[in-house]
């Protein structure tokens, strides 16, 4: 489906030359472009008009949640036909773990996570793989580490009436992409009563009801998941998608050599901080880790799941995780708004999660493989492996030999900018995190920007 624009406004005054001309950008296969304007004067209408012109999935980031909820609701009031997703950090408070040297003072991790942002961040995977008219506005949120793309699309689960399965063979791979089983139908869970199956996905606010006739799927319903009764409408559906309960889902092969790669980890910095004298840190992580493994065979996750993204997902050490830019296609468009601030914010976040884990493994010997809150946006764990050097030194140096070449000061400016990306977003600067400590701030700065 194409994007199709609602509003009552037509460009007016500069407005229209900035969509041609940035639009001509795009098609002539332009990196960068940036559009400065004051406050009020319609910058957002204009990357709405380039969004329908261009017709590619676009990625709005934001330097904070309330901006981004701005946003939201204007892209939503000018594309109510199209998927307009909000992608920011679920969490409603969060406390990382910390480690203060000075005063020998270890703070364990603490969130509160909220199920409505939850279920907003899924809805925004679900909607990239089923179209294209897609328009998500995210956080810095967005740069964190995410589960695989292709373990969580590999394991939905795809309802078909008239399919041949069990009504058991269902229940288990409800339970393999980590729903729970239920009385009180609840989001992330399902209820079985007879040969009729209930289930209330993570993205949606309507559940579906299965019905069984043997070893086939009889009907398919959308239901109210509060009262049950049948939606208007949807009584006799032909295909229903079920995607997993949370991005960090894997097949049982994938999860078992993971837990392989982690124990290989563990017992090797065991190893090391003995050598250091370190022995109630090393029995720490020891007993910390062997018990997230014990709950990741048996439940299949544990809590701070992401701690483990790159065994999870068979990435070699100093390598960048999966974030939400692993799940948009390639073509897609990214819009900085408020670039003056946001670049600022995403080198911030960058830095200041990478200097925290730092500290942490340094001094109190957490050892984890983690990256971030939901995961670090700079790459995973590169710890210094017996007899050699440390894994990705080699990448972090060149990042920062490239920084230091191109490296000026960002230019100030009256009133708003939005930078306006275009590609694979391997070759977007911003997102090159993976070169250990050089930010994405000193790559934007030097950006070959056409102003309009």
């Amino acid at each position: 489906m194409n994007f199709k624009l609602h509003s009552n406004y037509q460009p007016r005054g500069d407005q229209p030359a900035a969509i041609d001309q940035l639009y001509r950008g795009v098609e002539a296969g332009e990196k960068h472009q940036v559009l400065l304007g004051v406050t009020g004067s319609g910058k957002t209408f204009t990357m709405a008009k380039l969004i329908e012109q261009a017709g590619r999935p676009a990625l709005v980031l934001a330097h904070n949640k309330t901006l981004a909820a701005q946003l939201y609701h204007e892209f939503k009031g000018f594309f109510p036909e199209n998927a307009v997703e909000y992608f920011v950090s679920y969490y409603d408070f969060y406390q990382p773990e910390a480690y203060v040297p000075s005063a020998d003072i270890y703070i364990d991790k603490e969130a509160t996570i909220n199920d409505e942002l939850d279920k907003l961040r899924m809805s925004a995977t679900r909607s990239l793989f089923e179209r294209r008219d897609v328009v998500i506005v995210a956080s810095v949120s967005c740069i964190y580490g995410l589960g695989s793309p292709e373990a969580y699309y590999g394991m939905l689960v795809m309802l078909e009436k008239g399919h041949q399965t069990s009504r058991e063979a269902l229940l288990r791979r409800f339970v393999d992409i980590q729903y729970e089983r239920s009385e009180d139908l609840r989001r992330g869970t399902f209820r079985v009563r007879g040969d009729m199956i209930e289930i209330y996905p993570t993205y949606e606010d309507q559940g579906y009801r299965i019905e069984m006739w043997g070893d086939q799927i009889d009907a398919l319903r959308q239901i109210d998941p509060l009262t049950g009764e049948v939606r208007a409408g949807q009584e006799d559906l032909s295909r229903v998608p079920i995607y997993p309960k949370t991005h960090y889902v894997m097949p049982q092969e994938q999860r078992d050599r993971a837990i392989v790669s982690i124990q290989e980890e563990l017992w090797w910095w065991k190893k090391e901080m003995e050598k250091l004298g370190k022995f109630v840190e090393a029995q720490r992580v020891v007993q910390r880790t062997m018990f997230d493994i014990e709950m990741m065979r048996t439940i299949g996750y544990c809590h701070g799941i992401e701690n483990y993204s790159r065994h999870l997902s068979g990435r070699l050490p100093g390598e960048a995780p999966p974030t939400l830019l692993d799940y948009v296609p390639q073509d897609y468009l990214l819009f900085i708004d408020e670039s003056h601030q946001t670049v600022g914010q995403v080198r911030g976040m960058f830095n200041g999660d990478r200097a925290r884990k730092q500290t942490l493994r340094r001094d109190r010997g957490a050892g984890d493989s983690a990256n971030g809150p939901g995961g670090s946006p700079g790459g995973n764990s590169s710890r210094e492996r017996p007899g050699g050097r440390p894994a990705g030194r080699d990448s972090r140096a060149r990042g920062e030999e490239r920084a230091r070449a191109g490296h000026h000061a960002d230019e100030a400016h009256v009133g708003g900018s939005v930078r306006v990306f275009y590609g694979d977003w391997r070759q977007v600067p911003l997102f090159a995190l993976g070169s250990g400590n050089a930010g994405p701030h000193q790559n934007f700065a030097r950006l070959a920007a056409r102003r309009i």
